[in-house]
């Protein structure tokens, strides 16, 4: 054998491989634009939609359809007058608004205020925050549309239907 052969031949050993901790690598800070996007989509979305709704009268029939079940049963819905209440809502009519869903004009508030927090954390850079609710929670919102759904059916809850 030559010299040559016996280099190529010859077993390689590699370096002894890291076995320590590999230090995280720091994700690079997302730009101020980035961090807006989502929540700007949202508020954009739900923009698009009270502009639609605002615009196009749900008062007059033949726009949008009836609820099935008030339509079929003639019991309101949880959701039942909540167009027309939006409708209200984006004409800045809020008796009126309340008036026809009291349910959703409170949805709307909330929706504001889960969207400004979410907004001011999103310019400032704060680490986002998961909005989930607890199980329990969601019983309760649950339960809460149910009382809505069935007070605003009695007698003494007309106040409450549109």
């Amino acid at each position: 054998m030559t010299e040559e052969n016996q280099r190529v031949d010859a077993p390689r050993t590699s370096p002894a491989p890291f076995t320590g901790p590999v230090p995280p690598v720091p994700a690079a800070p997302a730009s101020r634009a980035r961090r807006l996007a989502s929540p700007a989509l949202w508020l954009g979305s739900a923009a698009a939609a009270f502009a639609y709704v605002g615009a196009v009268d749900p008062n007059e029939p033949g726009h949008y359809p009836v609820c099935p079940l008030f339509r079929i049963t003639g019991i309101l819905c949880p959701g039942c007058g909540g167009l027309r209440s939006a409708h209200a809502f984006a004409h800045g009519d809020l008796i009126t608004a309340f008036g026809q869903n009291a349910l959703a004009v409170i949805g709307y508030f909330v929706f504001a205020v889960v969207m400004v927090g979410w907004l001011v954390r999103a310019w400032r850079g704060a680490p986002t925050r998961r909005f989930a609710l607890p199980a329990p929670y969601w019983w309760a919102l649950g339960g809460v549309a149910l009382v809505f759904s069935v007070v605003r059916n009695l007698p003494f809850g007309s106040a409450l239907a549109p």
